[in-house]
């Protein structure tokens, strides 16, 4: 690839994410969780979700960091977020479709909860800033951790350090 190419290619990244930018509203003191219909059909329950560690991802089918993301992100909860495991992993789309999601998680084999986000779940974490992002929320429901941008395999695999005891 040129240089010119390469600064073309760049500067429509930027472009895409300038209004993922934008100032976002502060979260708010405590997540209050509600039923979250999945991508797969089925919804997964607000009693399902309290009191326990939610490791939450925003991601999209068509995002380059969440590709290199999204592998760790399944073996944290392969590794952690099964029953008594103290963790949770909720991830949310911006996938247009819960079809273009759900051949994408089926594609790559993943089979964390995922479900289609909206203004009124991104409101629970203050708004979204940029792809992909990552929150942690305590059984309290307090956020007690947050990244934007991608993160590293060793840095996903050290959000287990949350789980619930």
């Amino acid at each position: 690839m040129s240089l010119s190419a390469l600064h073309k290619t760049l500067f429509a990244w930027l472009v895409a994410l300038v209004p993922l930018v934008g100032a976002a509203a502060p979260a708010p003191d405590i997540v209050r969780w509600s039923d979250i219909p999945l991508v797969d059909g089925t919804v997964l329950k607000a009693k399902d979700l309290a009191g326990k560690t939610v490791v939450v991802e925003f991601w999209a089918s068509w995002c380059p960091f969440c590709a290199k993301q999204n592998p760790h992100i399944e073996k944290l909860h392969r590794t952690h977020g099964g029953k008594g495991q103290g963790l949770v992993v909720l991830t949310f789309t911006l996938d247009k479709t819960d079809e273009a999601a759900l051949g994408y998680l089926k594609h790559h084999g993943y089979t964390f909860a995922a479900a289609r986000s909206s203004k009124q779940i991104e409101g629970w974490f203050g708004g979204r800033r940029t792809l992909p992002e990552v929150y942690v929320v305590d059984p309290k429901g307090r956020i007690v951790f947050k990244e934007a941008g991608e993160m590293f395999e060793e840095d996903i695999a050290a959000l287990a350090r949350f789980a619930a005891k």
